[in-house]
């Protein structure tokens, strides 16, 4: 009996296994019909097939492992290996057929050259910024957006105030987290401003309901603007599209002109444009370095110039990466494993150089700080002291550059000397700047456009000018000499008729020597020298004497 019930559970477990096995295409005899000599000395048992053949309830997660074991593997998703295609990939907004559109594609189009100029600026950082718009999920235009602003130039400066390749101004930068002081511009750190930018944009975008065409506006104008011209149209029953709103003409280029070049990088053939290949890979690393570095040890240490390492990381304003941070410099990618060995290699120590200054009678922190190219705060840290009081005979340490100031070559004061040397047309005048002095008074003094002028010297004409700076001043005048610490010329001293004349001026209520200079096309410098005057403040029903150009004046 045991060897007949044996054969039975043999004989069932090889007729499931056929019919697990795909093998049941002709009807199976069960094992009681294969065998019905044993059919009355067998118990009662279930059917043998049912029992077998019946799968029990399977577990979540094996079903998920039997997934992932029968289906077959997707092929690896490639992304394309050119950054321009994985741009034009990701494009999302919609190019209406608008004249605006097309008087930009035309200028684009027909200047090639300035095309070529802005693939070799953005070449550093365009992966960067493309990384950065895929994580949020945005248009991919939004990449291009530098275009517009800088054409990629991270050392732009408009008469605005704006700085970096996103062109932030210091109130707005302020909002987002970009940190302004003497050693460092986070307008100008790529990384820091590209974040910041792409987070204002979004939000733009989510104030205006995803509307990217009113994000970008309100980027330009701000967002008040938009609005305010939205409610206005919607008062009028008018259409509140970017397109029907009436806002600053710089704005309403301005979409225009981004939508103008996405249409180029999206078809440069059509245009009659070629876009070389920008590798679809990071061109750069950031390298948390923990603490200030030289900027010259840097670049040794990453074995590249101090050029290429300034462009790399423009937020910098001075020799050295800013005392309070952020610690993190950014380097070529094939740079990173020569740097970081260097860099853990190196003595804490000798990451910048220093220099016992001893004090002398009549020092302060503040020319000590101008002398050696730091600040008043990094004395007062480095040497723990508790205000900007000092004694005579006492040593500072200071913190001085490993190399020549001049060798820094996109520090703020050299960029400040090239632009003070520049050739321009005329005759070049250095001006050292004096207590008092505004760039609107100079200019007025030397017959320039104070636009101009601040254009010559990079400056905005908003800009507050510090004492002791030198102004390079371009006229039509023959001399060319240096006017350091002197007065300005006479105003209109070299009209071809007389038509000075003197007058006398009651001071009202509410009025200033720059708002009276302004008013009669004079320097606050020349109201000075005229009156005597014993307070800064005028009274109302004071006298003033003035000397003006009769043709020239504005009331």
């Amino acid at each position: 009996m045991q060897f007949i019930h044996n054969k039975l559970i043999i004989s069932t477990l090889l007729s499931a296994l056929l019919t697990m096995a795909g093998c049941n295409s002709v009807p199976a005899k069960t094992p009681i019909e294969s065998d019905s000599s044993t059919e009355n000395h067998l118990p009662p048992q279930p059917d043998p097939i049912e029992y077998i053949t019946e799968k029990p309830a399977m577990p979540a997660w094996a079903e998920t492992v039997t997934e992932l074991q029968t289906t077959p593997l997707p092929e690896k998703i490639s992304l394309p290996p050119d950054l321009w295609e994985r741009i034009r990939v990701g494009y999302q907004m919609q190019v209406p057929d608008n004249p605006r559109i097309s008087q930009e594609i035309q200028w684009y189009a027909s200047h090639p050259a300035y095309i070529d100029r802005i693939q070799q600026h953005a070449l550093p950082y365009l992966h960067f910024i493309v990384e950065e718009v895929e994580k949020r999920g945005m248009p991919m235009e939004m990449a291009l957006l530098p275009v517009v602003e800088s054409a990629f130039q991270p050392f732009a400066y408009s008469p605005g105030r704006a700085a970096g390749i996103w062109q932030f101004i210091p109130s707005t930068g302020k909002i987002y987290g970009l940190k302004q002081n003497w050693w460092y511009d986070g307008r100008r750190d790529v990384v820091a401003s590209t974040r910041a930018a792409l987070d204002y944009l979004k939000k733009m975008a989510e104030r205006f309901d995803g509307d990217w065409e009113l994000a970008l506006a309100a980027y330009n104008a701000g967002g008040g603007s938009v609005s305010k011209a939205i409610r206005r149209n919607r008062k009028k029953n008018k259409p509140i599209d970017f397109w029907s709103l009436k806002l600053p003409k710089e704005t309403e280029g301005y979409v225009p002109r981004l939508l103008a070049i996405a249409s180029i990088i999206g078809k440069p053939i059509d245009y009659g444009i070629t876009l070389p290949t920008i590798a679809n890979s990071p061109y750069f690393h950031s390298i948390d370095i923990e603490s200030q570095l030289d900027l010259a040890l840097s670049a040794d240490m990453a074995d590249i110039s101090i050029e290429e390492l300034y462009r790399l990381n423009p937020g910098f304003n001075r020799w050295a990466t800013a005392p309070q941070g952020p610690h993190r410099l950014n380097i070529p990618v094939d740079k990173v494993d020569g740097f970081t060995d260097k860099l853990a290699a190196l003595d804490p120590k000798k990451r910048l150089q220093w220099k016992r200054y001893k004090i002398r009678n009549g020092d302060n922190l503040s020319a000590i700080a101008r002398k050696h190219n730091t600040t008043i705060a990094l004395l007062q840290q480095v040497n723990k002291l508790r205000d900007d009081r000092i004694r005579a005979g006492k040593h500072l340490l200071i913190a001085v550059a490993s190399k020549q100031l001049n060798q820094y070559s996109l520090s703020a004061d050299q960029r400040m000397a090239k632009n003070l040397n520049s050739k321009r047309s005329g005759k070049k005048r250095i001006y050292t700047v004096k207590r008092g002095d505004t760039l609107w008074d100079i200019a007025r003094s030397y017959k320039v456009s104070h636009k101009a002028l601040a254009r010559w010297n990079g400056l905005s004409p908003k800009d507050t000018l510090k004492l002791g700076r030198e102004l390079a001043i371009w006229t039509k005048t023959k001399s060319n000499e240096k006017v350091a610490n002197s007065a300005p010329l006479q105003p209109f001293a070299t009209s071809p008729i007389n038509t000075l004349s003197s007058l006398h001026y009651r001071v009202r209520k509410g009025d200033s020597l720059a708002c009276i200079a302004q008013k009669f096309n004079v320097t606050v410098a020349s109201l000075r020298k005229w009156n005597t005057l014993p307070s800064k403040y005028l009274q109302p029903g004071q006298r003033l004497k003035l000397y003006v150009d009769v043709t020239e004046l504005v009331l």
